[in-house]
């Protein structure tokens, strides 16, 4: 069904009024928005509203046409490749400009630990979920051949613990029936975004889980406050020539990464194409993805630009400008997301919300048993489930300051995905046939 705007243009305006109105209604200090904003925060709702406008088809990320022979179009909103191909890079880039890597090094091992909890969760959750589902209903996890269902989830297992391309491998690895690969989609858009929001709400009450959690949040409030004081040292009223070179060193920055990145990706997948052993072709796959060079790239000239003096337009508000870009991302996000999905194929649905259950589960008990802070188990988990897209956003929510961690955790993503969901894809395989 076509929504009511399919123009782009004003589909970004519809984003950028509700990205307004969340920041209106946040800065109001009297009656009902400050107790509405102490419970949902306003990132939630930046990504919540664009999702109401999707589920009721006002907007939509994609849509179906039919032209005058009769012949079915299909339509895509640009808006999410515009936002994680341009505006996140870039952001990364100007959150990165002050960043202290000595400081993130002495967060310590729990980040890792989190981030690897994360991975061994969607590994084990898979498989129990199928056992757990085809008690109750065997033919959801059924299928023979390449129509089988573990087949389809091995791309989820990519997917949530790479990314784009590895979920990709997966499914080409494991050659599930592609007619019945668009179930598998849904799956991952509908229990990933709600999982997200899940997270996104957890931050307003991340002192009380903290708490709960008896964390040790020491090291992330030093490098919050070594920002802070850094930050107001070099602080500035921004001039017009402040904006305009903040701007040129993040989409030069980007520019230079798309440019680098064609090169990176095609030789890369070139040369994986050479090796003999199909696994380990399987297994570097992720470096054939632009998108993962573009994103490396983008970060490692940030890391050296802080290293100058061009750290200092932190001052002038190079994370804020790039704050502004994450949620310009995040309202994409949001737009991907259409509730109604989630009634299409309930078996398949239920399959992910178990399998996401275990994972967050998991990190849970091990966040408790480490007394790891609430930042490292939302980013942990997002460095795996949503990758370098989402990884920086719930990061930045904490503070600016701390988006570089989410996007290093996420590289780790890329590099183990593919190993890790076929080990996933093995367990599936097994539950599935016991």
């Amino acid at each position: 069904m076509q929504p009511i705007f399919t123009n782009d243009a004003i589909v970004f305006g519809i984003l950028m009024i509700s990205l307004g109105f969340v920041f209106y209604t946040e800065s109001i200090e009297t009656g009902f928005w400050p107790k509405f904003y102490k419970i949902i925060p306003g990132l939630f709702m930046a990504y919540f509203i664009p999702a109401l406008f999707t589920t009721f088809r006002v907007i939509s990320p994609e849509w179906e046409t039919e032209n005058t022979l009769g012949e079915v179009v299909k339509n895509k909103s640009q808006l999410y490749f515009v936002a994680s191909r341009f505006l996140l890079p870039a952001a990364l880039v100007l959150m990165t400009l002050s960043i202290d890597l000595k400081a993130i090094f002495n967060l310590g091992s729990k980040a890792l630990i989190m981030f690897f909890t994360g991975t061994i969760g969607i590994v084990i959750g898979g498989p129990i979920a199928i056992l757990l589902i085809s008690i109750f209903s065997p033919e959801t996890v059924g299928g023979a051949d390449f129509d089988a269902v573990w087949r389809g989830l091995s791309t989820l297992a990519g997917s949530w613990i790479g990314g784009g391309a590895n979920q990709t491998a997966m499914l080409e690895i494991y050659k599930f029936n592609p007619a019945k690969y668009g179930g598998m989609v849904i799956v991952d858009i509908v229990v990933a975004n709600i999982w997200m929001a899940i997270l996104l709400i957890g931050i307003g009450k991340k002192d009380k889980i903290n708490k709960w959690l008896k964390a040790d949040t020491s090291a992330i409030e030093k490098l919050k406050e070594k920002v802070i004081h850094f930050s107001e040292k070099v602080k500035k009223t921004p001039t017009l020539t402040d904006y305009m070179i903040m701007l040129a060193i993040a989409f030069g920055t980007v520019g230079f990464g798309h440019f680098a990145s064609k090169y990176l990706s095609t030789f890369s997948a070139s040369l994986i194409a050479s090796i003999e052993s199909q696994s380990w072709r399987n297994i570097f796959s992720f470096l054939g993805s632009s998108f993962f060079w573009l994103i490396s790239i983008s970060t490692i000239i940030a890391i050296i630009l802080s290293y100058t003096k061009a750290k200092n337009y932190e001052g002038a508000g190079a994370s804020k400008l790039g704050s502004i870009f994450i949620y310009i991302l995040v309202a994409t996000i949001g737009m991907k997301m259409d509730l109604n999905q989630a009634l299409e194929n309930p078996g398949l649905i239920v399959i992910g919300f178990v399998w996401m259950t275990i994972h967050a589960g998991l990190l849970i008990i091990v966040a408790k048993i480490i007394r790891a802070p609430y930042f490292f188990l939302a980013v942990g988990s997002q460095a795996n489930v949503g990758g370098a897209a989402s990884a920086p956003i719930v990061a930045q929510a904490f503070h600016p300051s701390l988006a570089s961690v989410g996007v290093l955790l996420a590289v780790f993503g890329y590099a183990i995905g593919t190993v890790a969901a076929i080990a996933c894809t093995i367990l599936m395989e097994l539950a599935a046939t016991l």
